[in-house]
């Protein structure tokens, strides 16, 4: 079955056409300044184009993406006939979604209604979404959540402390983000492993967002983000774990609103907030000489540690310790550095081999004799979408 994925964001969209059976990658594009001047689609088959175009909305960049899947001279497809279903990436609508679900008008009106629980990420996918359905309108579309595969935490994992009635009359507790790259990693290691009854892995998706899941017998037991994807790690440009305290200091000092205080920990602080200038590992791995950066780096490296060393404590050990994500696949002195010293949890890290990997494998860091096994897994979300759609839209 041919699937569209769609991941659409405030001013972006990410797409691309799949085959189910197989997992082939047709096309790609992506949709960049949306409602910005200066807009403009990547698009990529056997080879790459660059299409600058006017995108005031999701609408016009779909458009464009589908007008050149069926074009005769970049076209993939001959007909949009041949497109069977749309698969959604949504971060978080709540304790009420813990599954992937064929959209209604109901899914559209509560993701009106629950905006509040990603407010980064609901809004675009909401837009993505609506553009779909007006230009596909005879196409089944299918919302698959971040959080579903979170939804196996126990409550002393996900609760907050807090007074109960926060969490019994509005739903504040800890969702995570990240699950379907975390669940197509339990996947994974299951076809490369075997069963996972027993099993302990820590999935590191380490990004310019981040987050870190405890998964025991291949089902989620606690995750580093919280009630939204700001919480738990270092980031690019989110803050991570953080005394609440501080907003108040932060706002008084600053004289700004909650709403500019949040939007600042969202988006100006993490590795671009210690730095001055960087939010990229690339840009950090090559400036380490300068003093902020290197704290920057190290601030992150220590953070994914705690994560790593409270997790193993959680679940009374690990046997699977996976590197994903753009940072954690590419990103060869994070994960050095992150595995330096960790030999108490008995891993024997093969530093030369962490060096020279060739990049885009599936690969084992660690020597004959570790006793914790260090992978590294490219993580493929979309795959995961894709498969939960066409499951849905038979």
């Amino acid at each position: 079955m041919k699937v569209l994925v769609v991941n659409a964001g405030s001013s972006s969209l990410k797409a691309q056409l799949m085959e189910t059976t197989n997992g082939e990658v047709f096309a790609k594009a992506y949709c960049q300044r949306i409602g910005i001047n200066g807009s403009f689609m990547e698009y990529k088959t056997s080879s790459k184009q660059v299409v600058e175009a006017e995108m005031p909305t999701h609408k016009e960049a779909f458009k464009l993406f589908l007008d050149y899947l069926t074009s005769a001279e970049h076209g993939v497809i001959s007909s949009l006939d041949e497109i069977k279903a749309i698969g959604h990436r949504v971060v978080n609508l709540g304790e009420k979604y813990n599954k992937s679900i064929v959209v209604t008008q109901e899914v559209f009106e509560d993701m009106k209604n629950y905006i509040h629980f990603a407010p980064l990420h609901n809004p675009g996918a909401m837009s993505g979404m609506k553009a779909c359905m007006e230009l596909m309108p005879d196409k089944t579309n299918v919302a698959v959540f971040d959080t579903a595969f979170h939804s196996t935490m126990p409550e002393e994992a996900y609760m907050y402390a807090i007074p109960y009635e926060f969490y019994e009359n509005h739903k504040i507790r800890r969702y995570g983000a990240h699950g379907t790259s975390h669940r197509y990693i339990a996947k994974k290691c299951e076809e490369i492993f075997g069963d996972l009854t027993g099993k302990k892995i820590i999935s590191c998706h380490i990004g310019s967002g981040s987050s870190i899941c405890a998964i025991k017998d291949g089902k989620c037991v606690d995750t580093s983000m919280g009630y939204t994807p700001l919480a738990g790690l270092v980031m690019g440009t989110r803050s991570g774990d953080i005394d609440p305290s501080v907003i108040k200091d932060m706002m008084d000092i600053k004289g700004m609103t909650i709403d500019q205080t949040i939007n600042m920990l969202n988006k100006e602080s993490g590795l671009v907030g210690i730095t001055g200038e960087y939010s990229d590992l690339r840009d950090i791995d090559a400036n380490l000489d300068k003093p902020k950066v290197k704290l920057a780096f190290d601030m992150l490296v220590y953070s994914i540690k705690k994560y790593i060393g409270s997790y193993a404590a959680a679940m009374n050990g690990v046997d699977y310790i996976v590197f994903t994500a753009g940072v954690g696949e590419n990103d060869e002195l994070v994960r050095e550095a992150v595995c330096k010293d960790m030999e108490y949890l008995g891993i024997d890290f093969d530093f030369e081999v962490n060096r020279t990997a060739p990049r885009g494998t599936i690969i084992e860091f660690t020597k004959p004799t570790s006793k914790v096994k260090v992978m590294r897994i490219p993580t493929d979300e979309e795959f995961m979408i894709a498969m939960d759609t066409a499951d849905l839209a038979k």
